[in-house]
């Protein structure tokens, strides 16, 4: 039986060059000329270092950019908090997105069940496995959920047929 799945989680490889191009770029440029600003990656979140609020907004532009180069969606990333760091200096936390939560996926197979679509949602875990007799199905279910779905970067792999 032809079967997706239907995940939320970035393409790890293309944001690691996207913020190691956005260091290069801060590095070189003349606004930043002897400050401390720099995105760092730990583990799950990513840490904004700057100078004060202006360059972290800064940082944060340039970061963004180079992740739409990359085709890595902003959506990925979430605030979490802004806090002072030293006399003047800011760091800003912001979680990378992994799966999808509860309340997503629940949307998910609820849109997929009023969508009359000959298709059957399951939750499992932080991913939500869509099946269907036909493969042009599940083309049609893909599809709708592209244009349904727009609070988080939604990725389909795992097709079979």
């Amino acid at each position: 039986m032809p079967s997706f799945d239907v995940v939320c989680e970035p393409e790890m490889v293309e944001l690691k060059n996207a913020l190691e191009q956005s260091n290069k770029e801060i590095s070189t440029r003349f606004d930043f000329k002897g400050s401390d600003s720099r995105v760092e990656l730990k583990e799950e979140t990513l840490l904004v270092y700057a100078d004060d609020e202006f360059k972290l907004g800064q940082v944060r532009d340039v970061l963004f950019s180079k992740m739409a180069k990359r085709n890595v969606d902003i959506r990925y990333l979430k605030d979490d908090k802004t806090e002072t760091i030293g006399s003047d200096k800011r760091k800003q936390t912001m979680k990378i997105q992994k799966g999808i939560n509860q309340e997503l996926a629940k949307k998910v197979v609820r849109i997929l069940k009023d969508s009359k679509i000959k298709v059957q949602a399951s939750i499992q875990g932080d991913a939500v496995r869509v099946t269907g007799a036909k493969r042009d199905d599940l083309q049609e279910a893909m599809a709708m959920l592209r244009k349904d779905v727009t609070e988080a970067p939604l990725g389909f792999n795992n097709f079979r047929d």
